[in-house]
């Protein structure tokens, strides 16, 4: 028991009459009013099922709605990445094109830098071919110029071997001269 309950035992046992009794258990029943709120305010069984059933039911709106609402956006979305797929399609089929457009011209390119190489190949060989005749030429002049300097020189022996020769008879009868008169003189 409670201490309120104890107290209230106690002052009816104590009371004289009936009427302090009834004074008494009024009293108690306006305090008990006070410290606990109306029984009308409590919740039932069948309020709180009542409240569940309507609970579920808005639960159930909520989610339709929001099946709904997720319908409708992915739908949205897909549209929007069909719509996205198709330009990134366009965006790669003219980068494709680009592609192809600077392929076609670095083909030109690379076919003309191979004709000009073949054209400065050809101008090469042909100056590489009149510089070998040049040597040639060249190589043939200084052989006749070889000629002509080993003939002179066989010339300029030949004649500084009758100058030689004509210089040593020379001194030969210079020396049998002078021989000649020194014997005559003795």
């Amino acid at each position: 028991m409670s201490i309120i309950a104890l107290h209230l035992y106690e002052q009816l046992s104590e009371a004289p009459d009936e009427r302090t009794r009834a004074k008494l258990i009024a009293e108690a029943f306006g305090q008990l009013e006070e410290h606990y709120p109306r029984l009308q305010e409590f919740a039932t069984a069948g309020h709180v099922r009542e409240s569940e059933l309507r609970l579920q039911k808005e639960i159930k709106e909520v989610e339709g709605r929001l099946q709904k609402e997720i319908r409708e956006v992915e739908g949205r979305l897909q549209k929007e990445i069909r719509e996205v797929e198709g330009k990134l399609q366009k965006e790669i089929e003219g980068v494709r094109l680009e592609i192809r457009e600077v392929e076609g011209k670095l083909r030109k390119e690379i076919e003309g830098v191979r004709l000009e190489i073949r054209e400065v190949e050809g101008k090469l060989q042909k100056e590489i071919e009149g510089v070998r005749l040049e040597i040639k030429e060249v190589e043939l002049r200084l052989q006749r110029e070889i000629r002509t300097v080993e003939v002179k020189i066989a010339e300029t022996r030949a004649d500084l071997i009758r100058w030689v020769v004509a210089v040593g008879l020379l001194q030969t009868t210079v020396l049998t001269a002078v021989l000649l008169k020194i014997a005559h003189l003795l």
